[in-house]
């Protein structure tokens, strides 16, 4: 699904941004990157988009290779992938099932059958009476449900979210991640970098990966996979 190999990510002014990083992230998981700001959580998210590529080592996306990928291959990889940013990145000047439509558009979608599927999304992440709201209308919790619902829209394999909860309340944060963990429940993997500790620690039952200066310094998957060797 995704799989980093010994990577390392530098930046000709800031300096190393990743360490020798490996990482497998398997079909169906639901995985946290935590760590502080700069540890590295972003730098994976964009090399598993193609938006970076690393200086060595290699990343694996649903058999396309950094290092063999071509440039006109990357925008058919990028439809596998939904992505949501703790900005919301909304088109303020479109309403909320614009918005979900423009990601349809964009990528060729019969315009028959654009409106459904709109009205299907808005319908799962809650929000079908808000359709024809401009987000300067919307709440944040409410804005980030849109952009969930715009992530979604062409079937992807992966939900990438980029400090999802960040700009939001506590009530409204909750609510986005009960989202996240029922498109997971129905087989999607999610991977979401995050510094909200409190939500990390509030569900044990998903993996957690984090760094530290560019490094991976704690996998609650390989500290399982070695209770069970103990014990074994």
């Amino acid at each position: 699904m995704i799989k980093l190999t010994s990577v390392h990510k530098e930046y000709p002014r800031s300096g190393p941004a990743l360490r020798d990083v490996s990482l497998h992230v398997r079909k169906g998981e639901l995985v946290f990157l935590t760590g502080h700001s700069g540890a590295g959580k972003s730098t994976i998210l964009r090399l598993v988009q193609m938006a970076d590529f690393p200086t060595a080592g290699e990343v694996r996306v649903s058999g396309f290779s950094s290092k063999t990928v071509r440039p006109r291959d990357i925008p058919q990889l990028r439809r596998k992938l939904g992505v949501v940013f703790q900005d919301f990145r909304l088109l303020r000047d479109r309403t909320a099932e614009d918005n979900v439509a423009f990601a349809l558009e964009v990528t060729g979608a019969k315009r028959a059958g654009i409106a459904q599927r709109v009205n299907r999304l808005l319908g799962q992440v809650g929000l079908s009476h808000k359709a024809q709201a401009f987000p300067d209308e919307l709440s944040g919790g409410e804005r980030q449900r849109v952009a969930v619902a715009r992530a979604l829209a062409n079937d992807p394999f992966v939900l990438l979210a980029d400090e999802p909860t960040g700009n939001l309340d506590e009530w409204a944060a909750r609510g986005v991640f009960d989202l996240f963990k029922e498109i997971n429940a129905m087989g999607m993997t999610v991977l979401m970098a995050t510094h909200d500790l409190d939500l990390v620690r509030a569900h044990p039952e998903y993996r957690v990966v984090e760094l530290s200066q560019g490094e991976i310094v704690y996998d609650s998957a390989s500290t399982l996979e070695g209770q069970r060797s103990r014990a074994e």
